[in-house]
């Protein structure tokens, strides 16, 4: 049958070691291709597990596997298999895999998932202002926000901006892109909101209770800090962007933490409370519901509702009874009140209170207020933070999904930067800015305005040169409908992703020389994607399309596809006893099966059906009772279609070949075997295997 690809690739597994070495003994030559001894051993012991029995006998075994192996590569090479844009292209996809790994740095990523998992123990409970910067903003727009920022730290820390602060600000302000277009337009007012969260911070401070959840609301840009202050309520790691969870944990109880910057803007927190990890709880609650909008007899009317059920509870009623029939959250209604399972800061903190305060599974509390009702709360499980072999996996995909992934990218590309004496002339980068004008705003730029600037190297990394020609190139890959804006600007950005774009392929390209394991491995995939795809072609798509070559095969050996002795049977379904005794009766008298059937079935339509069927034995319990031509004595009673059975043996089919059709499955697999050992002798008389036997008797 078929072999799976995957198949096919785990067994060319540990099919290639370097063969750089010249002078390394050599184990065989096929067709005078040498095979090395390294190469050899490494699949033998790959392929024989970690402990093998290193006999003469075992080892010899494996020459003979081994070298058709080789043979099968060689010849899919010399059908040019290798050379086909579809087998680069499935190589290509599987060299990105595994080239992946090797393209990060693993002790950083091996750090960040501890500190995830020490991270996840514990949750953080802050608030935060936010200044909006966009993560590709301009250096002006940047210094606006860094300014802001810092004033409003200050301010909460009890510095006020002095009026000569003030005033540099509000210069800056003014050359801030967004407001700089409002003013001339004669709009001032995003000018004037953010000046003013600056210029009125003294009066924020005075009359501010919690100097930094009452001065959040005027000053922060997060959109929620209307309705929270800027309360994030408890979290833990991997809930934030790894730069704000950074410094929600290093920032001690009380503190206000330095500026941060995310992909979102500039924040500061201040950390509330730290404590341990209350985990993950799964609860049900029925709720007595009154809206945003409720009046103050709403609100009474919903606390003697849950009153009344919390009542029923004690009284012995069953919760999930109660939650489909009475609670207002239909969602969970249905279920018996069940929500989804969550962690601390999910949901409103007093029903996260009351419903981690249970003691045990099956507990419920007195009835909850939050913002949207009164909630009775029953708790079904509690886990706290599993084991860190438990998660790993699960914590590896979230971090690998989470913005800190890009910390090992960023600590390789630091590494082969000193491995590789990395060095960069930003002037010459710079002079790209002489030919970049408007066009490159409208996506009509040419790389080719960049040769009048003589093609100076911009970077070397590991004595290649990266040049102004080069990067010329890579700016207008990157062209793309632009606003009007700093275009030297752009041009700095993307010569940053440029950069290292270039160190990793660099690195990428370096790996095979690099790393035995890596280069093992492609080549291990490479000679697997062969082998599939040669002998797809020459045995298994074969045995399908060749549809004569399979009927011929067939023919020659139909005798080994033989239907065992078979009972032709009719089953007549009666309706009662008096119908199968009618039927017993026009049976006797030789009336025909549609005959009997019309004649039954004049009054019902119910009455009787009739079923014919070949059984071979043991598929049949009644038929195997009464293996001879004729009517079975008896009627069965069958009760799972409560009717009476009368059966007729009417025929038993002696030992016959099956019909090609019958048997196809099986003559295409024997007629695969057929082709593969046609093919396997063709492959042993092409090429002539001299094995090394001194060689072969040092493996050990």
């Amino acid at each position: 049958m078929k072999m799976n690809k995957v198949v096919a690739v785990a067994f060319a597994l540990g099919a290639f070691v370097n063969q750089s070495n010249a002078q390394e003994p050599v184990v065989m030559t096929i067709n005078d291709k040498s095979i090395s001894k390294s190469e050899f051993e490494a699949v033998y012991r790959k392929n024989n597990g970690k402990e093998v029995n290193n006999t003469n006998k075992s080892v010899n075994e494996y020459v003979d596997l081994f070298s058709l192996f080789k043979s099968k590569v060689f010849e899919a090479e010399s059908m040019g298999l290798d050379t086909l844009t579809s087998f680069r292209n499935e190589l290509g996809g599987y060299r990105r895999q595994l080239a992946a790994p090797y393209l990060t740095d693993k002790n950083t990523n091996e750090n960040l998932l501890t500190e995830a998992y020490e991270r996840l123990k514990t949750e953080v409970r802050a608030s935060h202002i936010l200044v909006r910067i966009d993560e590709t903003a301009l250096p002006k727009d940047t210094l606006e926000g860094w300014t802001r920022i810092h004033i409003i730290r200050n301010a909460v820390l009890g510095k006020l901006p002095t009026a000569a602060e003030i005033a540099n600000y509000d210069k800056l302000l003014k050359n801030q892109s967004e407001v700089a277009k409002g003013l001339k337009g004669k709009d001032s007012t995003i000018y004037k909101a953010k000046l003013n969260s600056v210029k009125n911070l003294a009066d924020y401070y005075k009359n501010a209770a919690d100097k930094f959840m009452d001065i959040a609301p005027k000053t922060s840009d997060d959109p929620s800090v209307v309705d929270n202050r800027g309360d994030l309520n408890y979290f833990s790691s991997l809930d934030m962007v790894y730069p704000f969870e950074t410094a929600a944990y290093t920032t001690k109880v009380g503190d206000v933490s330095p500026v941060v910057r995310t992909r979102f803007g500039y924040h500061i927190l201040k950390i509330y409370d730290k404590r341990e990890s209350r985990g993950e709880i799964f609860v049900s609650h029925i709720m007595a519901k009154f809206g945003k909008d409720a009046t103050e007899q709403d609100k009474a009317n919903a606390k003697t509702k849950i009153d009344e059920l919390y009542g029923k509870l004690k009284a012995g009623q069953v919760f999930e009874d109660l939650a489909r029939q009475f609670s207002d959250d239909k969602q969970t209604g249905d279920r018996g009140g069940q929500l989804q399972p969550f962690k601390s800061g999910k949901l409103p903190k007093s029903f996260e209170d009351a419903a981690f305060a249970l003691k045990a599974n099956g507990d419920y509390s007195n009835p909850v207020l939050t913002q949207y009702g009164w909630h009775i709360i029953k708790r079904n499980d509690l886990k706290g933070v599993p084991p860190f072999n438990e998660i790993k996996n699960e914590l590896k995909t979230r971090v690998t999904r989470d913005g800190r992934s890009q910390m090992g990218r960023v600590a390789l590309m630091e590494r082969v930067k000193k491995e590789n004496n990395f060095k960069e002339n930003l002037k010459n980068r710079d002079e790209l800015g002489n030919v970049l004008d408007t066009t490159y705003l409208k996506a009509t730029w040419s790389a080719s305005r960049a040769t009048k600037l003589g093609n100076k190297e911009i970077f070397n990394l590991g004595g290649k040169s990266y040049t102004q020609n080069d990067f010329a190139k890579f700016l207008e890959t990157q062209m793309t409908f632009r606003s009007p804006t700093d275009v030297k600007e752009i041009m700095k950005g993307i010569y940053k992703t440029w950069v290292e774009e270039s160190i990793v392929n660099f690195e990428d390209a370096q790996l095979e020389k690099k790393y035995v394991d890596f280069r093992n491995l492609l080549r291990e995939y490479r000679d697997g994607i062969l082998l599939f795809d040669l002998t797809d072609q020459k045995v298994w798509s074969k045995a399908v399309k060749d549809t004569s070559g399979l009927k011929d095969f067939y023919e020659k050996n139909k005798n080994n596809y033989l239907w065992a002795e078979r009972a032709e049977v009719s089953t007549f379904k009666c309706l009662n006893d008096k119908i199968a005794k009618d039927v017993r009766k026009q049976i006797k008298d030789g009336k025909t099966q549609k005959e009997i059937t019309e004649s039954v079935n004049k009054s019902s339509q119910l009455n009787l059906s009739v079923e014919n069927v070949t059984y071979l034995k043991g598929e049949n319990a009644n038929v195997d009772k009464n293996w001879k031509a004729g009517v079975v004595a008896n009627n069965i009673n069958d009760d799972k279609e409560k009717k009476i059975f009368v059966i007729v043996v009417d025929k038993i089919l002696p030992k016959s070949p099956k019909s090609l059709a019958e048997c196809r499955g099986l003559v295409t697999a024997d007629y695969q075997n057929y082709l593969e050992k046609e093919w396997l002798d063709y492959l042993k008389k092409k090429y002539v295997v001299k094995v090394n036997n001194d060689v072969i008797s040092t493996i050990k």
